[in-house]
């Protein structure tokens, strides 16, 4: 599927191609007035990355097909930062919208069952709404807020938080039928204002959908590949770790190692170096340790690669 909208186009003809990109404009700190500026221009303005804005707004005007694309190349931290005004738009003014209009299109009396019912549907709905998003809010937005610093937490995984989405819209399905099947408006003039808090709470159900669609196909993989990119960083960390550096030998176990290379026998090195076999035997040890080289031929290398004996030494050794 090809790309739709491209960082030389012009901000203004995106929108009216697609007047909902609006909305990502507004949580992504995007201002209007600018002109004839170009979606890269206006998102460098304002600090905004521009991949990103781009993978918002092709998503929302061709679907879940096209974020493949943009797994790989989306910044984390600024998808993030869109969910979460994403997060105070739904509880500050959405749900509370649609919650008003309710109000003002049904009959609230109390002999009108039917009426209390779609109210408490709603709540319902908002309480799950609110549920999900606490949860994001306190455990996975700081997990990849630690992810994006670095750090690696192994009792989390984003995959674990997918299944919060299940059953979401169940509530306002079922209000949906309620308001279809059950209620009728006393007053023919209320008529209208029910089909019109109808269609807000169709639109509400595909802006919830949408958003829950959005953090499982471009959210959740983006999150995954930087799992990955962090966890092979501590793999390596640990692993340099585990591999202690070679210490550095005393001058005492440097003529040590000369006499070794030279084929001298433990006696014959105590008896040059005015040491007792047994020190001998430790020093050994400890060189050995100390280098994890355990045969003459390895000391050999490493002796001649350190400059502590020359080539020419050990060659008159074995002339």
């Amino acid at each position: 599927m090809p790309i739709l909208y491209h960082t030389t186009d012009k901000m203004y003809d995106v929108i009216q191609d697609d007047n909902r990109i609006l909305q990502i404009m507004s949580r992504m700190g995007l201002p209007l007035g600018f002109g004839e500026k170009t979606v890269q221009e206006v998102c460098a303005s304002n600090k905004v990355d521009p991949v990103t804005f781009l993978a918002l707004a092709n998503y929302t005007k061709q679907g879940k097909d096209i974020v493949g694309y943009y797994i790989d190349k989306v910044s984390v931290e600024a998808l993030m930062d869109y969910l979460i005004r994403c997060h105070h738009y739904f509880h500050n003014f959405l749900l509370p919208y649609v919650r008003r209009l309710l109000i003002e299109a049904i009959n609230c009396s109390e002999t009108n069952k039917v009426a209390f019912l779609i109210i408490k549907f709603y709540d319902e709905y908002t309480d799950a709404v609110k549920h999900h998003t606490k949860l994001e809010n306190t455990k996975v937005f700081p997990y990849v807020g630690q992810l994006l610093n670095g750090q690696h937490n192994p009792l989390f995984r984003i995959s674990d938080f997918t299944k919060s989405h299940e059953g979401m819209d169940q509530k306002l399905t079922e209000l949906r039928n309620i308001v279809i099947k059950y209620y009728t408006s006393p007053e023919p003039t209320h008529q209208e204002h029910i089909y019109s808090v109808l269609e807000q709470i169709f639109r509400l159900g595909d802006t919830m959908k949408a958003h829950c669609e959005l953090e499982d196909v471009l959210f959740v993989p983006a999150v995954q590949l930087l799992e990955k990119k962090i966890a092979v960083i501590d793999n390596n960390a640990s692993v340099k770790k585990k591999v202690p550096e070679a210490e550095e030998l005393s001058d005492r176990e440097k003529e040590l190692v000369c006499c070794i290379v030279q084929g001298l026998t433990n006696k014959e090195i105590a008896g040059k170096l005015y040491i007792s076999v047994n020190t001998v035997i430790t020093h050994r040890k400890n060189i050995c340790r100390k280098l994890n080289i355990h045969s003459t031929a390895g000391l050999t290398i490493y002796a001649i690669v350190n400059r502590i004996v020359s080539l020419d030494d050990i060659r008159q050794n074995y002339i």
